[in-house]
């Protein structure tokens, strides 16, 4: 993963320089999450991070059973109402497996497919985008973990803003009758 490009400052005449060590494929860090909404209730974000080492055997990145869990999770945290999934059309949600796990709990959720390409319809590409301009614009890790604690801890803040939660959805234009 590069580094996103920032601003900074530097006295005149000189550039500002700012080493990123582990370059060469050090490893990943692999996020999956949902911004749930119910009328009446705050704005949620239910996320799951994983993060790769890139080590012989190591899983590199998510699975349709991580996605699997935060779908529970979700249904966890949210008692009494149906999951409405706004989905694209990732790879991991194509998958038969997970097709078996939504045909199986269909008293509980319900799936909308997103047009092939459409990431200005889904809420939860505004989290990306607000993370990576916001909490990883001016990191400078010194590996992996690093990336991966500030990860967390951007999701985190953002849990407790549901005001920009809900500003995810308004971006996409969608209303609750379309849902």
């Amino acid at each position: 993963m590069r580094p996103p490009r920032g601003r900074t400052w530097a006295r005149r005449g000189v550039t500002p320089l700012v080493r990123v060590p582990g370059r060469g494929g050090s490893g990943r860090v692999s996020v999956v999450g949902m911004v749930c909404y119910k009328p009446g209730q705050r704005a949620r974000l239910v996320y799951r991070a994983r993060v790769s080492h890139g080590r012989p055997g190591e899983r590199k990145g998510l699975g349709w059973a991580d996605c699997r869990d935060l779908l529970l999770a979700a249904h966890a945290q949210l008692p009494g109402g149906r999951l409405v999934l706004v989905w694209d059309r990732l790879n991991i949600h194509l998958q038969t497996q997970m097709a078996a796990f939504l045909a199986a709990h269909t008293s509980w959720i319900n799936v909308v497919w997103l047009p092939a390409y459409a990431p200005d319809l889904n809420p939860t590409e505004g989290v990306w985008s607000y993370l990576k301009r916001t909490t990883l614009v001016h990191l400078a890790a010194r590996g992996i973990d690093e990336v991966h604690q500030a990860v967390k801890h951007g999701l985190k803040r953002m849990q407790y803003r549901p005001e920009l939660l809900v500003g995810f959805l308004t971006e996409t234009g969608l209303t609750w009758e379309q849902l």
